[in-house]
């Protein structure tokens, strides 16, 4: 009596719950190729859901909300399909809907202020730091 052991079959079709981020991103046409979404995902520069994703194969799942970095812009999306191939950028468009207007990277960084004031003198907060002592270093 042999017993024959049943695999289940790969879900590799629209009924996916879930895609690895890396091969979303580059489906969806936001990275060249993969390795480059492999690359931002490795930054930290992509966040799914306002946690920033570490590793490339985190998982992706249709009603995510991601925020991608692309040229100087950073980008909002929803997902609404995790997408079985790389296709035309008509096709990628229907993988995510944009929830709202690109912001550009410089505007959401915090303006530089120089430690030092114009006139070359050290800031109120450096002189309130006393000067170590001979015996404390």
């Amino acid at each position: 009596m042999t017993e024959t052991a049943t695999v289940a079959p790969a879900v590799t079709g629209p009924d996916r719950a879930k895609a690895r981020l890396d091969q979303w991103l580059w489906f969806a046409r936001f990275a060249k190729s993969r390795s480059l979404a492999a690359r931002l995902c490795a930054a930290g520069a992509v966040a799914i859901n306002g946690s920033p994703a570490r590793k490339p194969n985190q998982t992706v799942r249709v009603g995510d909300f991601v925020v991608i970095p692309q040229g100087g812009w950073q980008r909002t999306v929803r997902v609404r399909a995790l997408g079985t191939r790389r296709g035309p950028a008509d096709e990628a468009h229907t993988l995510y809907e944009e929830t709202a207007a690109a912001a550009r990277l410089r505007d959401l960084t915090p303006e530089w202020v120089p430690l030092l004031d114009p006139d070359g003198a050290a800031s109120d907060a450096d002189e309130a730091i006393p000067p170590l002592a001979a015996g404390d270093a």
